[in-house]
């Protein structure tokens, strides 16, 4: 079986490689996400994605028969890209602006491979509910925003503000299972391939 090094520590990406079971193990980027000025929000989840795998191929190596995946998740609205919130404020800044309205989550996804590498970027729509003061606080609290995209996690208690989501909930998560199903596939790296 191919043994992909996951250039991040996110927990919810671990959880959907062993999902698939695609054997991993975790070697985290040194690569700083900074502000990309002038890109279009499509270009810079793809950029992060790239740069994360390339990192990690370069100070860790490819695994004989395997590959390195970076991953770089984004919410999208108005063409702006919100990452993840500085302090308690500003994720209620990010909710407040969420609140009742349809936004995008991009993912992209790199793969790094002894062949060279491919990139793939998946987006997802979600549409909130209204969010009261209390609804936020009560959110706020909980603490689960720090860190995430946003300032949520759908995976978590961001689940109650849901009202719709139109593509990959896996997208939404931070990394898309299908699309990546098929770049693994393409690359001959899918755990179920068949040998000789």
């Amino acid at each position: 079986m191919s043994m992909i090094l996951l250039a991040s520590r996110s927990p919810q990406r671990r959880g959907l490689l062993r999902s698939i079971g695609v054997e991993h193990r975790v070697v985290a980027s040194g690569y700083p996400e900074d502000d990309l000025p002038g890109l279009r929000p499509h270009d810079v989840v793809l950029e992060h994605a790239r740069a994360k795998a390339r990192d990690v191929a370069a100070r860790s190596g490819i695994p004989a028969g395997g590959a390195v995946l970076g991953a770089d998740t984004a919410v999208v609205i108005d063409d702006e890209v919100l990452g993840k919130p500085e302090d308690r404020s500003h994720a209620d800044n990010m909710l407040s602006r969420l609140s009742g309205v349809t936004h995008t989550v991009l993912t992209a996804i790199c793969l790094v491979d002894a062949a060279g590498e491919e990139s793939v970027v998946d987006a997802a729509d979600v549409t909130f509910r209204t969010l009261t003061p209390a609804h936020r606080e009560w959110y706020l609290d909980r603490g689960e925003w720090q860190g995430r995209a946003g300032g949520y996690a759908i995976q978590g208690s961001g689940a109650g503000f849901v009202r719709a989501i139109q593509g990959d909930q896996t997208t939404i998560i931070g990394l898309p299972v299908a699309t990546l199903i098929d770049l693994l596939e393409r690359r001959g790296l899918a755990p179920w391939r068949l040998s000789g």
